[in-house]
């Protein structure tokens, strides 16, 4: 296993869409475990393939918390069958770190997906997983939490991340 290097914005890769996994063979394992490792090292409660720069339509969730066990969902080939209400909340995101902002979500799916023996199942999810769910389904389409946010706001997290992006390059 091995920590990768999560992607920031602007980064262009994070718009690019992710293709489908076919087969998970002995290569698509070994992106699980080092797309979990990175996960939990960042520390984060979900991660998308396409945040490391991998093409794949994968995703990993744990929202357990510090004092729990550790409960790793892994989605491959994931698709949202059902939504239902609305909610909004505060979202941070690995590829926007610092960054926190309300964003508009549903409150419940149900996400029909690929586990990490192959086999296909189905979810029902509300709250933290719901939110989880949508936002690292988003990052596999190439749509980004700054998408989902006002105008103004937009700005500011434009202004934050370019900001960060040139002192990180000096």
């Amino acid at each position: 296993m091995a920590i990768r290097t999560i992607l920031h914005y602007p980064d262009p890769r994070l718009r690019q869409k992710a293709q489908p996994v076919g087969d998970v063979t002995p290569e698509i394992a070994k992106l699980i475990d080092d797309m979990a490792e990175t996960m939990y090292a960042a520390p984060g409660v979900g991660l998308a393939a396409t945040q490391i720069g991998e093409p794949h339509r994968i995703f990993l969730v744990d929202i357990a918390a510090e004092n729990e066990p550790s409960n790793l969902l892994v989605f491959i080939n994931p698709e949202i069958v059902r939504q239902e209400g609305q909610q909004t909340g505060p979202e941070g995101c690995l590829s926007f770190p610092g960054i926190s902002e309300d964003i508009k979500r549903a409150e419940r799916v149900t996400v029909r997906a690929r586990g990490r023996d192959g086999a296909t199942f189905e979810l029902a999810a509300d709250g933290l997983l719901a939110v989880a769910i949508q936002h690292e389904l988003d990052h596999l389409d190439g749509v980004l939490m700054i998408d989902r946010m006002g105008t103004l706001k937009k700005r500011i997290v434009q202004r934050k991340m370019q900001k960060r992006s040139v002192e990180a390059a000096s």
